[in-house]
């Protein structure tokens, strides 16, 4: 007898596949605007990111277009196929777990890290600073930033945890999507957010640097919300 294994989906997965079948049913001609997404969120009964997630699945797999400033738009309702494989966490997955791990790991630093790392940190800050520099080099230094006050915990777990949500975001093509669209729009790293982290840490303020770090992700997340 033979047993497949259960599979369990990702929820912007099922979501952009139940929207997927109402397309496919009629429900929404081609070239129609999809609902808003805070409509969809309360019919779905989901978060707003789960819905931005399964939007941006439906549009890598050529289903809707979204267009900045007007809405979501079908453009293909003849697929029959499902969305698109499982390419692991979605990007607001990713960014809720880095608030919780990298808010702990910030309060840890705080107590622990060296002088060194100190002038380490200062001296990203002064990389992302630079208004000369490309998309790229703001955001290798912003993740160097996090990856060091994560290192400077001096917890091997934890420093390889934060590493590897990073790496989660660089490998999945809904995150490199998502955050290209991010990159289109001009949006860099919040800089008045990683100096209040980096005052925190020089103070050596456990609750403080947990707070500045939370708070930085946090806007993160809505930022990217309301990105189009």
């Amino acid at each position: 007898m033979q047993i497949e294994a259960v599979k369990t989906q990702r929820l912007y997965l099922q979501v952009a596949d139940q929207l997927m079948t109402l397309i496919r049913g009629g429900s929404v001609a081609t070239a129609e605007r999809l609902p808003a997404e805070r409509d969809l969120a309360v019919r779905f009964g989901v978060s707003r990111p789960t819905i931005r997630e399964a939007m941006i699945a439906l549009e890598i797999a050529g289903i809707v277009e979204i267009r900045s400033g007007s809405g979501v738009y079908v453009v293909d309702n003849s697929r029959s196929a499902p969305v698109a494989a499982d390419q692991g966490p979605g990007p607001f997955e990713i960014l809720e777990a880095r608030r919780l791990f990298e808010g702990e790991a910030c309060a840890l630093a705080a107590e622990r890290i060296t002088n060194e790392q100190i002038e380490e940190l200062r001296t990203l800050l002064v990389a992302m600073e630079q208004e000369n520099q490309q998309q790229d080099a703001h955001e290798r230094a912003d993740e160097q930033f996090h990856c060091l006050i994560a290192e400077a915990a001096r917890n091997s777990a934890v420093s390889s945890t934060v590493a590897w949500l990073w790496q989660l975001r660089k490998e999945s093509g809904l995150s490199q999507r998502f955050h290209q669209r991010v990159r289109d729009e001009g949006i860099k790293p919040v800089i008045d957010d990683h100096r209040r982290i980096l005052n925190a840490l020089e103070e050596r303020d456990p609750a403080g640097s947990r707070r500045a770090m939370a708070a930085h992700l946090q806007r993160v997340i809505d930022q990217l919300l309301e990105s189009r």
